[in-house]
């Protein structure tokens, strides 16, 4: 299997001033493409930090980081923005979404700068919104703001989905729909999707779990058989 993401030593440092705080502490792996990977820990475990590292958000103190080919902790900082821009797709806790624009409007303000992007009713169609596309998000559920944003970050078609805790904020009902929403895109259109998450049960979803600890990957685990996102029991 090729990888789609390789680290070595990957490290994290911030300096606090009197102390050093440890976010990551030689972090050695690969996610490979077009699979399912859960990153599960606790709070502060380092996932965050890695995941902002792999989508060229935040930099490594040490260590080297590779998409591919291209390493990214080599990377000057108008590169990075070109490969957030042309491979990446980041979902976050809380959804980002402009409040005076629909959810078609929404979707489109990343299809205008992208170089291959769907159509906006159909990345939004993809996570079964297209009865939703003139609604503003305060007209919108939770679940579905999530599922907007999700359309939004799929809508250049990356090559890597990046998720951080993109069910965080909903009941396990509404999660429910948001992590059927992330398989089927995983599934259809061969997206590597990386979920970081501290809720145990939604490792059964995926293909690899990595478990995290203490700024360190204590373990890792393939799932041989998978469970689909409504029969998880949180």
């Amino acid at each position: 299997m090729k990888s789609v993401f390789h680290t070595e030593g990957i490290t994290k440092v911030y300096d606090t001033g009197e102390v050093q705080v440890f976010a990551l502490r030689g972090v050695d792996l690969d996610i490979y493409a077009g699979e399912m990977t859960v990153l599960l820990g606790a709070s502060g475990s380092g996932k965050s930090t890695l995941l902002n590292i792999l989508g060229g958000l935040d930099r490594a103190t040490e260590g080297r980081a590779y998409f591919k080919e291209l390493e990214l902790t080599a990377m000057k900082e108008r590169k990075l923005t070109v490969y957030r821009r042309d491979h990446v797709g980041f979902v976050f806790q809380f959804y980002n979404l402009v409040p005076s624009l629909t959810a078609r409007e929404n979707v489109a303000l990343v299809t205008e700068i992208s170089p291959n992007p769907m159509r906006p009713e159909e990345a939004l169609a993809m996570v079964g919104l297209e009865k939703r596309i003139d609604h503003f998000p305060a007209e919108l559920s939770g679940g579905e703001q999530q599922r907007v944003a999700i359309a939004r970050a799929i809508a250049k078609r990356p090559e890597v989905l990046l998720c951080d805790e993109p069910t965080g904020a909903l009941d396990s009902k509404t999660g429910v729909k948001v992590l059927e929403a992330l398989t089927r895109i995983n599934q259809e259109l061969g997206t590597s999707t990386v979920v970081i998450t501290h809720n145990a049960a939604i490792q059964n979803m995926a293909h690899r779990v990595i478990f995290f600890a203490d700024g360190r990957i204590t373990d890792v685990k393939v799932n041989d058989t998978r469970l689909l996102p409504h029969e998880i029991e949180w």
